[in-house]
């Protein structure tokens, strides 16, 4: 599902809004869980972003674009022109991929209460419905994929502190009970992830933070 860019404040945006809600599980800072969303919003902040109500404004953001229903938002730092569409098997991705920032999940750094914005964005959109089980289980098959095509790529981390992942689904149909990365709906969005997220670590630009 292919999105419209928009422009505001001089940053590029990434807006979906669905002709019908679909059902949805997400980690982004407005409209995470699991529930029915009408849009999804992937969008490009400055480098030194600090503002510590994040999903107000992007509740802003998406009024500014005409967003209306019930959505999910994401934030990053990445131009997010460069975003990567990946499809097969009725799965379709798309990715935002900044790394300036990775890290190793079991790391013993001490946490970080305020990261600065890098982050690999993943919206996803699936064929069928899932459960609620299998969509954990679908969260948890990105974060392979997106580990696997980092370290073959020779990226020193598992990700970034604020990764983000929207995975949609019809909200009607008889539900998929597994999402995992040999289930069919699985195997195909874990090569989708991995196809995008290598896809976008080859991109110079995608690297490099908006504007500088």
């Amino acid at each position: 599902m292919t999105p419209e860019t928009e422009w505001l404040d001089g940053f590029p945006l990434l807006a979906w809004q669905l002709d019908r809600p679909w059902l949805a599980i997400s980690s982004a800072v407005l409209g995470g869980g699991v529930g029915e969303r009408d849009w999804v919003l992937n969008a490009t902040v400055p480098t030194g972003y600090d503002r510590t109500d994040p999903e107000v404004h992007c509740a802003q953001l998406a009024e500014r674009v005409g967003l209306s229903g019930n959505g999910t938002a994401l934030l990053t730092a990445v131009d997010v022109r460069q975003a990567v569409l990946s499809e097969g098997e009725g799965v379709s991705v798309t990715v935002t991929t900044g790394v300036g920032q990775p890290l190793w999940a079991a790391s013993a750094e001490p946490p970080v209460w305020f990261p600065r914005p890098g982050t690999i964005n993943v919206v996803g959109w699936l064929p069928v419905r899932l459960t609620e089980g299998a969509l954990v289980n679908a969260v948890a098959t990105v974060a392979e994929a997106k580990a696997q095509a980092l370290v073959q790529a020779g990226i020193e981390g598992t990700g970034t502190c604020t990764d983000a992942t929207v995975l949609l689904c019809p909200a009607d149909g008889y539900a998929e009970r597994y999402g995992g990365p040999r289930s069919l709906v699985g195997s195909a969005l874990a090569q989708a992830v991995h196809t995008a997220i290598s896809t976008g670590l080859r991109l110079t630009a995608a690297e490099v933070r908006f504007g500088s």
